[in-house]
Formats: C-alpha cells, structure tokens, sequence
C-alpha cells in the first residue's frame, strides 16, 4: 500500500492507477478526508491575510461539507443518471477518489507569496478540476471521459445553486 504522500503526488500527478486504488482502498477514506483537509489549510494559508484564522477554521470545515456533498451528489448522477452499463460504485468511492483530487490544492499554499495569489488559484483550480474528472472516471468505471466531464458539470452546477440558496439564506438570518 502506497503511503499518504506518495498518493497524493500520484493524484495530482493525475495517476489513473492511483485514483484505482484508493477506490478499492476502503481504509483509505480518512486520508482521503486528510487530503481535503491539507487542501484547504493551504488555500487558507494562500488567503490568510485577508481571511484571518477564523475564516481560515470555517473554511476548513466548509470543505470537507462540500467534499461530502459532492460525492454524494456526483455518486447519484454517475450511478442513477448517466450510468454505463459497467458502472458500479458506493458513495464510499467517490469520497476516496474525489478527495485525493484536492491533492493538486496543495499548491495553493503559494498564494502567500505577494503577487501570486490569482494565479496560483487559478492554475489549482484547473488543476484540481482535471482531477477531479480522472477520479469520477475511474471510480464510476467509465469507458471514457466524456460522461466523467458530464458528471462533473452536472454536480458542479448543483452544487453552485445550493451554495448560493445556502449563502442568501445565511446572509438574511444575520
């Protein structure tokens, strides 16, 4: 079994095979949630002179929300929605596969370097995104990418809408 770093590079290096093994990996679910966690502390660390600690903390606990969220949202839709007759998966996969596709969010930490921050976001959240597609398309056992890019989309414009229900929601009750 690989360790903890060595698929974490693997991921963001956007290693099939270790997408593979993490899906079939039941115990890998807490390093999976380890690598949201480190994904996000890093984006904090790249934010945190205009967010603070606090924020730094709710962002934290935001992201591992949405990782769960959206593995159960992309579970759905891969498996009931737009399945291949060779699609088999448990929510279980998603959340291993889709958290160690947040591996590539650990660059983000370089955001703290004056002047790199938007860059270095944006250049994380391709990358992340790419990633993202590799580990739907192997957890969900697609023949291609195509239906993966599909499911990403579909999830990502779910998850959108009920981020901003749950922003307008929050920000009226203040």
């Amino acid at each position: 079994m690989s360790s903890l770093v060595e698929r974490m590079v693997r991921a963001a290096r956007l290693d099939a095979a270790v997408y593979e093994e993490v899906e079939a990996d039941a115990h890998a679910t807490g390093q999976a949630m380890l690598v949201v966690v480190l994904s996000s502390l890093a984006a904090g660390v790249g934010t945190i002179a205009t967010g603070g600690v606090i924020a730094l903390l709710a962002a934290t606990v935001f992201a591992i929300i949405a990782w769960y969220v959206w593995a159960l949202m992309t579970y759905w839709i891969g498996t009931r929605l737009l399945p291949e007759p060779q699609t088999k998966a448990d929510v279980g996969e998603l959340l291993r596969t889709t958290g160690f596709s947040s591996a590539p969010g650990i660059v983000r930490v370089l955001g703290i370097v004056p002047g790199l921050a938007k860059v270095v976001f944006l250049i994380a959240g391709i990358w992340m995104l790419v990633a993202m597609i590799v580990a739907v398309r192997q957890a969900l056992d697609y023949s291609g990418t195509a239906r993966a890019v599909a499911v990403c989309a579909i999830g990502w414009a779910i998850q959108v809408a009920l981020l901003l229900l749950l922003f307008n929601l929050f920000t009226v009750a203040i």
